[in-house]
């Protein structure tokens, strides 16, 4: 690919994200580092739609995205909201 962002995520960026987010460098199942994976995700596709705003098949896979990464925010949040709020913070995200 030249000169094309990449929409997926690359196995060295997940990676990273699970050394940081993970218990130890091969937790991929801790709902911290799911939310981690899906937020690089949403933010790849959220560039994508800069040049591509009438891919409308992809935008619903967005849209499920940001679903599921509510979902596994709000179970954070249920069990431990000090835990929930250091995800948040690190992540940069709203809410």
């Amino acid at each position: 690919m030249t000169g094309k962002k990449q929409m997926t995520i690359t196995p060295e960026r997940k990676q990273e994200l699970m050394k940081e987010y993970g218990a130890n460098s091969t937790d991929t199942g801790s709902p911290e580092v799911q939310v981690a994976v899906l937020s690089e995700r949403i933010n790849n596709l959220t560039d994508h739609f800069k040049g591509h705003v009438k891919d409308n098949h992809s935008r619903r896979g967005l849209i499920r995205m940001v679903s599921t990464r509510r979902r596994l925010l709000d179970y954070i949040k249920s069990k431990d909201v000090k835990r929930y709020e250091a995800l948040i913070g690190r992540l940069g995200l709203r809410r």
